[in-house]
C-alpha cells in the first residue's frame, strides 16, 4: 500500500493510525452513527472521522497508541489540537454539500482513544470531550 502523499510505503505509524481509525468507526456505527467522512482535509487542517446520529454532527478524533502508555491518548488532544479541530470543522459546516449535514445541526467534538495490546483493543469514548471558544 503506498502512501498517496509521499509516494512512499506507509509508516508503522500511520498504520496504526488507519487501524486506529478503522476500530472507532465500527466503535461509533455500533451506538448508531452514520459515519459522513474520513480524513476530511481542509487545508492544512484535518479531522479524523465526522459522523452524524440523533444529537447533530460529530467532529471525532481518533488517538490510537501500543500498550503500555506512559500518557493516555486523548490527553494528547491539546488546546492547539481542540482549536485546529474547530476551525476545520467550522469550515466544513459552512461548506459541506454532504446528505444529512448542515450547519444548524447541534455539533460534538468527541474524542475516541484506541489502545492496542497483544490482540485486545480498549476503546475508550469521550463524547463532547471540549467545546471550543471562539474569542
Amino acid at each position: 500500500m503506498m502512501n498517496k502523499k509521499e509516494g512512499k510505503s506507509p509508516t508503522a505509524r500511520m498504520l496504526l493510525g488507519k487501524r486506529g481509525e478503522d476500530v472507532a468507526c465500527e466503535f461509533l456505527e455500533g451506538l448508531g452513527h452514520t459515519i459522513v467522512r474520513r480524513n476530511h482535509r481542509s487545508g492544512h487542517l484535518e479531522i479524523d472521522i465526522i459522523s452524524i446520529d440523533g444529537n447533530g454532527v460529530h467532529f471525532v478524533e481518533v488517538k490510537s497508541r501500543v500498550a503500555p502508555v506512559a500518557i493516555s491518548p486523548e490527553e494528547n488532544v491539546t488546546a492547539l489540537k481542540q482549536r485546529k479541530i474547530a476551525n476545520a470543522a467550522l469550515r466544513y459546516l459552512h461548506l459541506s454539500k454532504d446528505p444529512g449535514v448542515s450547519r444548524w445541526m447541534d455539533v460534538h467534538f468527541d474524542i475516541v482513544a484506541v489502545t492496542f495490546d497483544g490482540g485486545d483493543e480498549r476503546i475508550e469514548w469521550f463524547p463532547d470531550a471540549f467545546i471550543p471558544m471562539y474569542v
